[in-house]
């Protein structure tokens, strides 16, 4: 028998100031059996960071050929695709045929060895950024989970501020290219 998700259900109080964007957010998280709590909570951050009415979560880790987030036009053609992880140049070169922006937002221990051996191929694809987030930050995001959460997430000047009715937490977000 197949292991089902954990689902957690959030309330995202979002304060864009860099793109003027204001929203609450109510979301259904799934973690898939095999995805860690701090990658569910990075998922989450990416979804402030891009942020758009069209922005959905996907199958994740339960599809190979859906990124973990991706917006959607009306005309059901995928706009951008959003990877996280430390993906293949092969996996991002599928998602440039497939959306005119593509995002990867890079996390873990071992990100500056991955970059190393595969920052020169990725920074040579079209329409692709890498982003990073550090990993003492990334570390400290499960003092935030429950499996109901209230959190405000501000974003300021490229700086990520996260709270909840108890603890405070700052986060940088770098581009690698």
């Amino acid at each position: 028998m197949a292991l089902k998700p954990t689902i957690y259900k959030v309330e995202l109080q979002l304060s864009d100031t860099d793109r003027h964007c204001y929203e609450t957010c109510h979301l259904t998280l799934a973690q898939h059996p095999s995805e860690t709590l701090q990658r569910m909570m990075v998922r989450l951050l990416v979804y402030g960071l891009n942020y758009h009415q069209d922005l959905s979560f996907t199958r994740g880790l339960s599809s190979t050929d859906e990124p973990e987030l991706w917006q959607v036009g009306p005309d059901g053609s995928v706009e951008h695709w959003i990877e996280l992880g430390q993906a293949s140049p092969d996996r991002l070169r599928k998602a440039v045929s497939r959306a005119p922006k593509i995002s990867l937002y890079a996390y873990g221990r071992e990100v500056d060895v991955w970059w190393d051996k595969q920052g020169k191929t990725l920074g040579e694809l079209p329409k692709v950024s890498v982003w990073r987030f550090h990993d003492s930050d990334v570390a400290q995001l499960d003092m935030f989970i429950s499996r109901s959460m209230q959190l405000s997430l501000t974003i300021s000047d490229g700086e990520l501020f996260l709270s909840d009715n108890t603890n405070h937490l700052s986060l940088q977000v770098d581009r690698l290219e």
